[in-house]
């Protein structure tokens, strides 16, 4: 079997897989990229009692709907919170059970990492998630192979916002996010600080009805990843 460009990636220098350049112009599944008229919302790390409801609140105010990107050991913390996320229209994706990084990982921790995380949120949301992001954004050939097998589809993302470095600001945040994004991108944010700067996801908060609006006047439409690549793939 002839490997594919991200697999081969992922092999020679697993770090290249997270460099978003490269990652979109080579790789644009992998980088998220999808119908060009939307864009695909996406928070990673949570859930989160003491975060994630402020951003849900948010998000329903705006009537938008997004792609959570679940920690197991969050998730094990507080299953009603990922019922929720789902009750309200939610997609629930596999970030992994802990957030580490996968080059110190070998393959059956790897496995058992993603496989943990996924039948969790399956059992507590009842639903089969279908996308998978590593901590920190770096593959491994372990991680893809574990994806295969687990018909987990491996994402990433076009344009991020650092909303989780001590210095970021609502307005850093927006200004980030808008140098990068554009129609058919995938944005990264993060609905808690568990391995964020402390108070981080208040500044995400804030800085969302902006990044929202901004989307809105250029005729995107924002949504989660299931609805980003329907027509693409």
């Amino acid at each position: 079997m002839i490997p594919s460009t991200v697999e081969l990636a992922a092999t020679l220098a697993p770090p290249l897989t997270a460099i978003t350049p490269l990652r979109r112009a080579y790789m644009p599944h992998l980088a998220g990229v999808g119908r060009p008229g939307h864009v695909a919302l996406t928070f990673d790390d949570g859930p989160d009692r003491r975060s994630t409801p402020h951003i849900l609140r948010i998000l329903r105010e705006h009537d938008v709907r997004a792609t959570f990107f679940l920690l197991g050991s969050m998730l094990a913390e507080d299953p009603q919170l990922g019922r929720e996320l789902v009750d309200a229209g939610h997609e629930v994706a596999v970030h992994g059970w802990h957030h580490r990084l996968l080059l110190r990982r070998g393959p059956a921790a790897t496995e058992l990492d993603i496989t943990r995380a996924r039948m969790l949120i399956a059992s507590v949301t009842g639903r089969a998630p279908r996308w998978y992001r590593p901590p920190y954004g770096v593959f491994t050939l372990a991680a893809l192979r574990a994806c295969r097998r687990q018909r987990l589809t491996p994402v990433l993302w076009t344009a991020w916002g650092r909303d989780w470095e001590a210095r970021a600001t609502p307005d850093s945040i927006v200004r980030t996010v808008t140098r990068r994004l554009s129609g058919g991108g995938t944005l990264l944010l993060h609905d808690t600080d568990v391995t964020s700067a402390p108070g981080s996801w208040r500044r995400t908060a804030a800085a969302l009805p902006e990044l929202l609006a901004w989307a809105r006047e250029r005729g995107l439409s924002v949504g989660p990843l299931a609805e980003h690549t329907a027509a693409t793939r």
